[in-house]
């Protein structure tokens, strides 16, 4: 019970992050059209974002690990796993395109990662997306620090080797991702995430 729990609460996520994907290819804003279903009354709101820790990214496998193991192929619940498992991929894809499309061609080359953790207000980690973020910079040579002030920065660096910074340097990045929505960040504002970056900046808010 508590699993296909999960699992539905993961396929709602999937079809909003789906449709997203969709919305931006429209260039059609999500955030508005979502604010418009829920005027009515039977819709249920689910945002678009990463989806980790060690619930709703994890329990669908179990169920089609067995559902499998009985020759039956789940392909609902696969869908939903192979769209919220690659969210993070096509955010550090689509931050690169905007750059270049906003800056004449030109390549992001230092971005600031807001967030560790799998959800805000949380210092759990596991199996947080932000990693597949992590990744896929470090493959392309993309200069990145990772602030997230609510994770111990000790057990992250132990378990990955990866470093989280204390605070980030004012004036110095192209682009933010303010992956996991902290209150401290929410209260910072554009004002104060604007800080640290430079002038022409993207903020990709997810």
């Amino acid at each position: 019970a508590k699993i296909i729990e999960n699992v539905q609460r993961d396929l709602n996520i999937a079809l909003i992050n789906e449709l997203s994907m969709l919305f931006n290819k429209l260039e059609i804003n999500t955030q508005e059209v979502l604010n418009a279903a829920n005027s009515k009354w039977n819709f249920q709101m689910f945002t678009p974002g990463l989806v980790g820790g060690h619930c709703i990214g994890v329990d669908p496998y179990y169920l089609t690990y067995k559902s499998l193991k009985i020759n039956y192929n789940p392909e609902i619940i696969l869908a939903g796993r192979k769209i919220n498992d690659g969210m993070a991929a096509y955010v550090a894809k689509k931050l690169e395109e905007i750059y270049r499309k906003n800056n004449n061609g030109r390549l992001v080359s230092k971005v600031l990662i807001m967030g560790f953790a799998f959800k805000e207000n949380c210092s759990d980690y596991r199996n947080s997306k932000v990693l597949d973020i992590y990744k896929y910079f470090k493959k392309k040579n993309i200069i990145f620090d990772i602030y997230d002030p609510i994770v111990s920065s000790e057990d992250v660096y132990n378990e990955f080797d990866i470093k989280l910074i204390s605070v980030p340097r004012k004036n110095y990045y192209d682009a933010a991702i303010l992956a996991v929505p902290h209150k401290n960040f929410i209260d910072l504002g554009t004002t104060g995430i604007s800080n640290f970056c430079k002038k022409k900046y993207i903020l990709f808010d997810l």
